[in-house]
């Protein structure tokens, strides 16, 4: 998820704040959302993390401890914008940083320059040489090394939504006439980078489909996705994370309802217009994201049928995640469709929610209702949280009802356990 923790004085606590209840109710596995590996810039939301800086990181360990201390591990996910940053949507944040440009796999698809020149994106791209994508895959493999030296027990690549690892295994993005042409070879590079400087840690990384591109539109098929993690298992990866979307960073990611309330709500009004450069750009945007609704409609465990055809190839686990939101699907899938099972919003809502599921009946469901509320207000810099007066109503009484405790745990029960700005 997206923690909006930033660099302060009070990012550690607020990482610690975001990831230990989860830890301490029995997750085995916290990921800790996409950090960015090289900055200035960079950043596809605001308020990202930075993890270029061997001090701050090394500050991490903390996080870490708190972590182990509930006997669970933490990746940290590594992450670069490249031309889905800040500096390519954000309008307040162009005008403040008018000199950043965005990095580049190749020039800009023909689509893109359309909508630069109508002014709904603004682009000052800088397309990387062979040598530069060297750089960055080095800083990606530093990352991980103050990642590792940190306590972190694995690293996560950010391979899709659209962020610069998913731009070069992109055909839409990816048009290079050079060795990373092959887009995979960018990831064997970060590969050999990682492990250089952080050893043996286990290493996975999302791969995407495009399924949800529109026609006419060159993507990423699923028999390609399945095809580049079998080249990802061979050259060496330790686990797999295939994931469907778009090429364009929109509703496809996350689906669901159309966040209307989050639209309508008066405390984020301005950061609206500051973030889409004015009221008119801002209704236009929450005018697409309601026709975007429309198309991505919640599907649950939407990644499952690409999940299903990678693991019958690979040797290495394959997590799922997108849309599982119950007891019984966790049980459907594991074993058939994926080795482990991922979940991101619904610990907006419940951040202890494993206690609940992990001994439940198969009909045991999430509280979150998939509305979406909690994302649109993060392109103004809010927190994630729930802001749904039903869903937060339901997760509070099961928190009455003791339905987050676990006995084995109580003496080390997080104080934010109950999720949500209440």
């Amino acid at each position: 998820m997206l923690e909006c923790a930033g660099n302060g004085d009070g990012a550690v606590d607020a990482l610690v704040s975001h990831l230990e209840p989860a830890a301490a109710a029995g997750a085995g596995l916290v990921c800790q959302g996409a950090t960015i590996v090289r900055g200035p810039g960079g950043c596809a939301a605001p308020n990202m993390t930075y993890v270029d800086d061997p001090a701050f990181v090394s500050r991490l360990s903390r996080l870490t401890d708190a972590i182990h201390d509930h006997g669970s591990t933490i990746a940290i996910q590594l992450e670069h914008g490249g031309l889905r940053s800040m500096e390519t949507w954000h309008a307040g944040f162009r005008a403040k940083h008018a000199d950043y440009q965005q990095l580049a796999v190749s020039p800009l698809p023909r689509l893109l320059r359309l909508l630069d020149r109508l002014g709904f994106l603004a682009y000052d791209p800088v397309v990387m040489s062979t040598d530069e994508v060297y750089d960055l895959a080095a800083d990606f493999g530093r990352a991980a090394g103050y990642a590792a030296d940190a306590g972190y027990d694995a690293i996560h690549l950010a391979g899709a939504n659209m962020g610069i690892v998913h731009q070069f295994l992109s055909p839409f993005y990816n048009r290079r006439d050079d060795e990373f042409a092959d887009g995979v070879r960018f990831l064997e590079v970060v590969h050999d980078e990682i492990r250089e400087r952080a050893g043996d840690v286990p290493l996975m990384t999302k791969v995407p489909a495009e399924t949800e591109a529109p026609p006419g539109v060159a993507h990423i098929t699923d028999r390609e996705a399945v095809h580049v993690c079998r080249r990802l298992a061979d050259y060496g990866y330790d686990a797999l994370v295939p994931v469907t979307g778009s090429v364009f960073w929109d509703a496809s990611i996350v689906r669901g309802a159309f966040p209307e309330t989050a639209w309508r709500d008066d405390r984020f009004r301005d950061g609206y217009a500051a973030a889409f450069g004015g009221r008119l750009r801002a209704g236009l945007v929450a005018l697409g994201n309601w026709l975007e609704s429309l198309v991505y409609d919640f599907e649950p465990a939407w990644n499952a049928g690409v999940c299903r055809a990678v693991r019958r190839v690979v040797d290495i686990p394959v997590l799922a995640e997108g849309g599982i939101r119950t007891r019984g699907e966790i049980d459907r899938l594991l074993g058939r469709s994926c080795d482990m099972v991922g979940m991101g919003r619904p610990f907006y809502a419940e951040p202890r929610l494993p206690a609940r599921l992990l001994d439940a009946a198969s009909e045991t469901s999430v509280v979150c209702a998939s509305c979406n509320n909690c994302t649109v207000p993060q392109v103004t810099g809010a927190d994630g949280v729930c802001r749904t007066p039903d869903v937060l109503a339901a997760a509070g009484r099961l928190r009455r009802d003791g339905a987050y405790e676990r006995p084995d745990a109580a003496s080390t029960r997080s104080s934010d356990d109950g999720g949500g700005d209440t």
